[in-house]
């Protein structure tokens, strides 16, 4: 198949697009199935696919969505493995942007580039770990919903070594970092973004709040992930400026993506400015009040974010229209 333009174009069959999920969410999670309608109305046959579904046959397909894979990290390898064997500038967002961004050492070079983020602490396997002052997070650096995350103070130091040993042994690098209090008030703020199918440049769509999540020190669980309890927002002035500021660092050459973005929009060459030079379909920011008030970075989703299309009218549509743009 040669990707051709088939939105649109009555003497083609549809366009097919695989919404790539897990096992434990074989019909997609409940939001992403939003998503489906949408689609049909602009021509477009959209799907569920399970990603290590041996029978699933990718070329099939015009277009491969990472929606929900969430248990990729406990099989890391063969989930990076498996996206490398793709067909190339069909997957979104790019595999070399997931290769990068599944590893939250990201944060590090985010860091590095100005933006600010939560203060990290990073053990690995044969480091000694030193339960900081006050509250703290300790999680692996590889993961997903939360999991294998949990909280602790200083009455929780032997409950957190015993984690932080978990963690290690199990060949896995960890993260420490301090609980920020405005977690129980103000919330996290994640600031939705899908591409604009105009230009192919992540554009703002929405936002919601994100309740605490973390009660205590982590505990085993069965559950894909930890639930969340969420609301609409409306970002202040200064979530959105650092919103821009970590899109800015990953979407231009020269960035820290260099090269990394296999997949350009429609439109775009090489003389074009930098800015529109970006293979991402959406992105997720998410950022919370630092100690003196100020928004910091938590993570920048580019992998299978929930995108909470339930809590904003017309963000499937947007989504939609991204993705239809990409058949172009």
């Amino acid at each position: 198949m040669n990707n051709p333009l088939l939105v649109g174009d009555a003497t083609r069959a549809p366009a097919r697009v695989a919404l790539v999920t897990c096992r434990d969410l074989p019909e997609l999670e409940e939001d992403d199935r939003l998503l489906l309608a949408p689609l049909a109305e602009r021509g477009v046959t959209a799907e569920p696919v399970i990603w290590d579904d041996t029978a699933a046959d990718w070329a099939a397909y015009d277009l491969i969505v990472l929606r929900s894979p969430w248990d990729y990290f406990y099989r890391y390898g063969e989930f990076l493995t498996w996206i490398g064997r793709l067909p190339a500038g069909r997957v979104l967002n790019p595999a070399d942007v997931v290769r990068w961004n599944t590893d939250k050492r990201y944060l590090r070079e985010l860091a590095d580039a100005g933006v600010p983020v939560v203060p990290t602490q990073w053990i690995g396997a044969d480091d000694t770990f030193t339960p900081p002052a006050g509250e703290y997070v300790v999680k692996p650096a590889v993961s997903a919903g939360s999991k294998d995350t949990g909280r602790y103070g200083p009455a929780d130091a032997d409950l957190a070594q015993a984690h932080v040993q978990r963690l290690q042994q199990a060949g896995r690098l960890v993260m420490v970092q301090p609980y920020l209090p405005a977690v129980d008030t103000y919330g996290e703020t994640a600031l939705l973004h899908f591409a604009s199918p105009v230009d192919g440049r992540l554009a703002y769509s929405h936002a919601i709040r994100k309740g605490p999540m973390l009660a205590g020190p982590d505990t085993a669980t069965d559950s894909l992930y930890v639930p969340e309890a969420i609301t609409p927002r409306v970002p202040t002035e200064a979530e959105f400026e650092l919103a821009r500021q970590v899109l800015a660092a990953v979407q231009v050459p020269g960035s820290l993506l260099p090269g990394r973005l296999s997949a350009e929009p429609p439109g775009v060459r090489s003389g074009e400015p930098p800015e529109v030079q970006s293979g991402l379909l959406y992105a997720r920011v998410d950022v919370i009040p630092g100690p003196d008030g100020s928004p910091v970075l938590v993570e920048l989703e580019l992998t299978e974010p929930s995108v909470f299309l339930a809590y904003a009218d017309g963000a499937a549509e947007r989504f939609a229209d991204a993705i239809v743009a990409r058949l172009r």
